[in-house]
């Protein structure tokens, strides 16, 4: 008889564990994805901007250019779910970030972000229909060239490259001491980079 008692309790304690799992799954909230293309005011706190239709994996790799006597490398690889923080919302995104490294006629390295986590150069939209993405570059020194690089996927080995900067105005205050205040990335349009 305490057999009997014993599995209908047992019965009983997985069915009540079986309903409280699934009143729980059932009461979290699945997050929403967005595609590339999706206006960041859009997005919701929390949201996920997702590469859903893999958009960006055909921009990863190495490429390299030659601009005014410089050689540019830039090292491109993507990330998924991203925290981005704005100050009213923060949101995760699926994105490319882009390093890059400058050297002049004789070798000597100008500029190189390789190492360097802080003000990430990063997508923000895909327009795919023109095979294109537009990063988001911080700028260097005190925010020196921050702007937009427009990247367009010519062929499997070749992007060409449109750097927008936008303009700043430096003083002791919002720049203080002995910066380096040049832009050493390409400022042009159609500018070609070769995949290695």
């Amino acid at each position: 008889m305490s057999i009997i008692i014993n599995k209908m309790i047992m019965k009983k304690i997985k069915i009540i564990l079986l309903l409280s799992f699934l009143n729980s799954f059932l009461q979290c909230k699945a997050q929403q994805f967005y595609s590339l293309n999706t206006n960041m005011k859009d997005i919701p706190q929390g949201g996920y901007v997702k590469d859903i239709n893999n958009e960006l994996s055909p921009f990863v790799g190495i490429y390299k250019a030659n601009y005014q006597g410089n050689e540019v490398t830039i090292y491109i690889s993507k990330v998924e779910y991203m925290l981005k923080k704005r100050s009213n919302k923060s949101y995760y995104m699926d994105a490319l970030i882009v390093k890059y490294k400058v050297k002049n006629s004789s070798g000597t390295v100008l500029q190189d972000t390789q190492n360097n986590n802080s003000g990430d150069f990063y997508s923000m939209w895909s327009a795919p229909e023109e095979n294109a993405v537009v990063l988001y570059y911080p700028g260097t020194n005190c925010g020196v060239g921050w702007g937009k690089v427009y990247l367009y996927k010519k062929n499997a080995t070749q992007l060409s490259w449109d750097y927008r900067p936008n303009d700043s105005i430096l003083d002791q205050q919002n720049c203080p001491g002995n910066q380096d205040i040049k832009i050493y990335l390409p400022i042009t349009k159609d500018l070609i980079f070769t995949k290695q």
